[in-house]
């Protein structure tokens, strides 16, 4: 298998970790592996990419230009600002909620991630919006959609790697304590992603 996917946000949404599980599957199932991170000022808010390829035919942790298959986007703005990495028929998965730089509130800009959602579903077709805030209320806190958009992508059958898989590295690499509710936010992810299929 070929496959390289992007994950992107901003410092604190928890797209390491997302990365990193993504990684660990893959080679639970016997893939090479690359991966990279570029990390900008990331306790600020500052944005977070993350670099994911698999296969033999990956000499580079980086993806080229026009390569990626799949964008993990934590932010819409992030996911537009990344879209170079993308194949024009790649898949972006993006959150609908917008991370406000501190610019907004001294400028007032007004920016609320509504066209950077219109300008990737007018252009990208197999464009998927998830409401962070609907999805991690049940869950009570954001911080769990790094673990639902992973659940959101599998179920989607786009991430390349098997759900179970996915579950195993969860039981390996988070927390014990924060396993099971973890566990709970990626079946509800898959569940989603599920629905995404049906519903088109």
């Amino acid at each position: 298998m070929n496959r390289n996917i992007l994950v992107c946000g901003v410092g604190g949404q928890g797209t390491v970790l997302c990365s990193r599980l993504i990684a660990s599957a893959f080679m639970a199932e016997g893939e090479q592996v690359h991966s990279a991170e570029t990390i900008g000022m990331a306790q600020r808010g500052g944005s977070v990419t993350s670099h994911i390829r698999v296969g033999a035919g990956a000499f580079s942790p980086l993806i080229p230009d026009g390569r990626g298959d799949l964008i993990l986007a934590f932010e819409p703005a992030e996911a537009v600002r990344n879209l170079n990495y993308l194949k024009p028929d790649g898949i972006v998965i993006v959150n609908s909620q917008p991370v406000k730089p501190v610019t907004e509130s001294l400028r007032k800009t007004g920016y609320d991630g509504t066209q950077m959602l219109s300008f990737l579903q007018e252009h990208y077709h197999k464009t998927y919006v998830v409401d962070s805030h609907e999805v991690c209320r049940q869950f009570g806190s954001l911080k769990f959609f790094n673990i639902i958009i992973l659940g959101v992508a599998c179920g989607l059958g786009v991430l390349g790697v098997g759900k179970d898989t996915v579950v195993a590295e969860i039981e390996k690499i988070v927390k014990e304590k924060f396993v099971e509710v973890n566990k709970k936010a990626f079946a509800a992810g898959f569940l989603l992603g599920e629905h995404y299929v049906t519903d088109r």
